[in-house]
């Protein structure tokens, strides 16, 4: 009932849309193309939009489906593109004449480069309001990922997988090493304390097979990102009041230091651990904790199709505390509408119903994505195994937004967040110090920046 009613309002602000705009076009005797509307049995529209690869065809079978039961005439293609390829393809086509997407799904520091060329409609504007159903509330968004989808004032994308750096940690390898299970008010010197007991040979053979620690250690522009929430964790900022880099100093360096001596405690080839190689290694047993992205959960610790581990194995939480906090950082997946699709109408009508409190939680339940919803957060979830995820994300929201853990938030972020890659790379592998790398780092960005 609730969704007729929602259906209902939006066709009212519709009918309201479309007389404004005959209007305008008599008034002005313009001849754009008008909006394609919701479509009907004998004529649907479709929409296209791009997406990372790694959830694209996910969403296009499970999330696609549901949202037709209530935009029947409204066809969801998505186009799955590799993550290091995203940005370069949508700015391409959100450049062209005749580009061929309705919506982009945009990483959390790419609004500011989509916005700086035009890419995106407000979705505060006067044009999505009178498509927006009144009970669609603004203020019901946790600040922090909605600001993901905000530049200099302007509401661009909406929070579609809202996401986090967290802490996974088996409990069995935990129990086996004869340790209490970690709180999210462990620090850093708690945690390699427990590190070292964590390392173990289990079959007697003579060679550790259980390490303490998986995570990104190889050149990638995430694996900064560690470095990053331990930085913040540790009073520190990537830039200072006036848009400079503030990290090579002796914060930075000590932050970069400890991501580091992650190593120590990982399993052999960990350098070339990334995404992929520790996420493996959690699922399969082989390490006690994961720092990564806390959307992957579900495929985690609930789908026996993807890992041996079960709900009641796997804890999470924020990563280590430090000087100043607890750690994390946001990666929020942002959705926003491209300004010169025809498809306006429908495009939104997806995007509002996918960030509605039905299509969180249905998003969440299926497929695993986290909700921005204060309302979705303190509701019962639909599956029990979220329960545990939704309290973790209230701390790690409210842990973002206090420490302003995000990558660097600029029309040149891209550029800036390669080089931290770099940098950040040969700290790690010891081809420089910490100092060193972060010194050549502060340069290199302040210049890229400018």
């Amino acid at each position: 009932m609730s969704s007729e009613i929602g259906v209902m309002a939006l066709n009212r602000k519709r009918l309201a849309a479309m007389t404004a705009a005959v209007v305008m076009m008599s008034a002005t005797g313009s001849t754009a193309q008008a909006d394609e509307g919701l479509g009907t049995a004998e004529d649907p529209v479709t929409v296209r939009i791009i997406a990372n690869e790694a959830f694209a065809n996910t969403w296009q079978t499970t999330l696609v489906p549901e949202f037709n039961k209530v935009y029947p005439h409204i066809e969801v293609v998505f186009d799955g593109v590799p993550y290091p390829d995203m940005l370069a393809k949508m700015m391409l086509d959100a450049t062209s004449p005749d580009p061929e997407y309705d919506a982009y799904l945009i990483d959390d520091p790419w609004v500011p480069q989509m916005a700086e060329v035009g890419a995106l409609i407000d979705l505060k504007g006067e044009d999505i309001a009178a498509i927006t159903d009144d009970g669609y509330d603004w203020d019901d968004f946790s600040a922090a990922p909605l600001a993901a989808g905000e530049w200099q004032g302007v509401q661009y994308a909406v929070p579609v997988r809202s996401n986090v750096l967290l802490r996974f940690y088996n409990r069995t390898l935990y129990e086996q090493a004869g340790l209490d299970e970690p709180t999210p008010e462990q620090t850093w010197d708690e945690f390699f304390a427990d590190a070292e007991a964590l390392v173990r040979d289990t079959d007697g053979d003579g060679q550790d097979d259980v390490w303490a620690i998986s995570t990104y250690f190889v050149r990638d522009s995430l694996t900064p990102t560690i470095w990053q929430s331990i930085l913040n964790a540790n009073g520190g900022n990537l830039l200072d009041e006036e848009g400079k880099p503030a990290f090579a100093n002796e914060t930075g360096a000590v932050s970069l230091e400890t991501h580091k001596r992650l190593l120590d405690y990982a399993p052999p080839g960990g350098l070339g651990h990334g995404f992929s190689e520790s996420l493996q290694a959690f699922r399969q047993g082989l390490v006690a904790n994961l720092f990564n992205w806390g959307s992957i959960y579900k495929a985690t610790a609930v789908d026996s199709a993807s890992t041996t581990l079960t709900p009641d194995e796997v804890g999470i939480q924020v990563l280590p505390v430090g000087t100043e906090n607890a750690g994390t950082h946001r990666g929020i997946w942002i959705a926003g509408i491209s300004s010169k699709t025809d498809r306006q109408e429908a495009s939104w009508a997806f995007l509002q119903w996918l960030t509605s409190r039905e299509g969180e939680a249905i998003n969440a339940a299926l497929v695993g994505s986290f909700p921005a919803r204060l309302s979705t957060l303190e509701s019962e979830p639909a599956e029990p195994w979220l329960a545990p995820v939704y309290e973790t994300l209230k701390h790690a929201y409210a842990v973002a937004g206090e420490g302003g853990m995000w990558r660097i938030r600029s029309p040149r972020s891209d550029a800036a967040q390669q080089i931290l890659a770099d940098e950040v790379a040969r700290g790690l592998a010891g081809q420089v110090e910490a100092e060193e790398a972060l010194g050549i780092a502060a340069e290199k960005v302040e210049r890229a920046l400018r």
